[in-house]
């Protein structure tokens, strides 16, 4: 793609729910990208991909099944998310499903469609046999002229539903510009002027820089701990549904923000529930989505609820960001409802108290003095770290996603923590530091101990060491855990995990 992915063109599938929209937008981009199921409603907010045809890119968005002049919370922010879509779209898709009757919502969303103005297309989806084509005759009667049967399931009638918006896409500079390039290519080839494929191949392997790299963050944790509020807030926009509702965001929504060279690619997760708690089909999905969508990131915004405190799912949830070797920060959301507790709380234990007309005994008072010290940074981080020891190395970052106070602390620390990464030790650094450990100091039983001859670091993105050993024995805990406290003493990796690889000399 020669041109930027902002100055593309879109196009925006939308209908009523359950039609399909999600399994022709998996089918266009060619991957499944959104949520899949026969219950209706599975998407809610937009979902962005990249569909290649005739030699082009173009975004496409999925949006949340539309039904118009509904009053209910969910059903109209679904209906706001896919106005913003049309507003953005070059062309719209509508998707019907063949095996129903036409209803008052499909009307009422066609005139609503022909109002924009915009090249709009019917996509009579669920056309799986012959006898089916037929039924897609019946959707004449909406008035949309450009009429398409087709199976997004089997594939079936999208190629020439894409020829055909194909050519009503406005051709952006961009494109322009490359066919000219394309031209000139060709012509540079003719006379033997183009560098060879191994040229080519040699610019590709060059190594690219940091900066050029995009920094992908999940921001996971429970349901309704405010990940959709941080995300709107890093992006500044209203990118996901917000709303009291544990378990509103389905599909992972993710957004791409710039600071200076850098960018950023945040992606808002469902909240990850017990597997006892989950009951929709489409509950289940959303969980193991966001657990791959998890593992494809660089690093995960931990979010915790400081009115709840760490539960043992935020443990199990930080485990599996651990496990997975991402670098992890752990963000205490909702940090001003907390303190505005804790400063009412007292006063107003105090005021019952002298208006009962009775005095504060010492208990009462200790109690008190307790409560306002829960809302202490310092002392909540340390309850923080004795429910998540194995997250010894993340930052804690107090912030109130609603306000967005401390929210400007975040964009640094995910840039020191990505350089830290990605930062590498040479070998010959390893092996001088190697000589300055004392092992002698590890708290490990005769039969477990080896010597290390010489240390190297493997890789990175996490930070992965290949530990020479004279035997081929286990690494005890211990021994694991304090050679990666020497390494992290010695050259820092905050915020991400440390793996270490054994090689003995001679294996049993």
């Amino acid at each position: 793609m020669r041109g930027h992915l902002g100055l593309s063109p879109t196009i925006a599938i939308v209908g009523r729910p359950n039609v399909g929209k999600s399994t022709l937008f998996n089918r266009l981009i060619g991957r499944r990208r959104a949520l899949v199921g026969d219950e209706p409603g599975i998407t809610r907010d937009r979902i962005y991909g990249t569909a290649h045809w005739r030699g082009r890119d173009v975004r496409v968005v999925d949006t949340g099944g539309i039904v118009p002049e509904e009053k209910q919370l969910i059903p109209a922010e679904i209906f706001r998310q896919a106005r913003t879509a049309l507003n953005e779209a070059s062309a719209i898709v509508m998707v019907v499903d063949a095996r129903t009757e036409l209803a008052a919502p499909d009307r009422d969303l066609v005139k609503l469609l022909l109002r924009t103005g915009k090249p709009l297309f019917l996509a009579v989806n669920k056309v799986d046999t012959p006898k089916l084509a037929a039924y897609a005759e019946n959707f004449r009667e909406l008035g949309i002229a450009n009429l398409y049967a087709l199976s997004a399931e089997h594939g079936d009638g999208v190629a020439e539903l894409l020829d055909a918006i194909w050519d009503t896409l406005p051709k952006t500079e961009t494109q322009t510009a490359g066919d000219a390039e394309d031209a000139e290519e060709e012509q540079e080839e003719a006379n033997g002027q183009r560098p060879t494929a191994n040229d080519d191949l040699a610019d590709d392997l060059r190594p690219k820089t940091d900066d050029a790299r995009e920094t992908r963050i999940a921001i996971i944790g429970r349901p309704n701990v405010g990940k959709s509020t941080l995300l709107n807030r890093l992006t500044g926009t209203d990118r996901a549904i917000v709303s009291a509702i544990p378990g509103t965001t389905r599909d992972a929504v993710d957004e791409l923000v710039q600071r200076g060279e850098r960018k950023f690619r945040f992606i808002d997760t469902a909240g990850i529930r017990r597997k006892g708690k989950t009951e929709l089909m489409a509950e289940k999905l959303a969980v193991v989505m966001a657990r791959k969508h998890l593992e494809a990131a660089d690093i995960a915004l931990l979010i915790i609820d400081a009115t709840e405190g760490v539960t043992a799912l935020d443990a199990n949830i930080a485990g599996y960001a651990h496990e997975s070797g991402r670098s992890v920060i752990v963000v205490v959301n909702k940090w001003d409802l907390l303190t505005q507790a804790m400063r009412e709380s007292p006063q107003e234990a105090r005021k019952a108290a002298v208006g009962a007309g009775r005095p504060l005994d010492r208990r009462t008072l200790t109690l008190l003095a307790a409560q306002q010290h829960k809302a202490d940074p310092k002392l909540y981080e340390e309850q923080v770290r004795d429910a998540l020891k194995f997250l010894a190395y993340a930052p804690v970052i107090f912030i109130s996603a609603t306000s967005g106070k401390g929210v400007d602390k975040l964009f640094p620390a995910i840039e020191r923590i990505a350089k830290e990464r990605r930062k590498r030790i040479s070998t010959g650094e390893m092996n001088r530091f190697l000589k300055r450990v004392d092992f002698e100091r590890a708290a490990v039983p005769v039969s477990r101990r080896v010597r290390v001859l010489y240390l190297t670091q493997a890789s990175t993105s996490p930070p992965t060491f290949v530990l020479f050993t004279d035997r081929d024995v286990k690494l005890h805990f211990s021994y694991e855990r304090f050679l990666e406290n020497q390494i992290r003493k010695a050259f820092g990796f905050e915020g991400t995990p440390i793996r270490l690889r054994l090689r003995p000399r001679k294996k049993k």
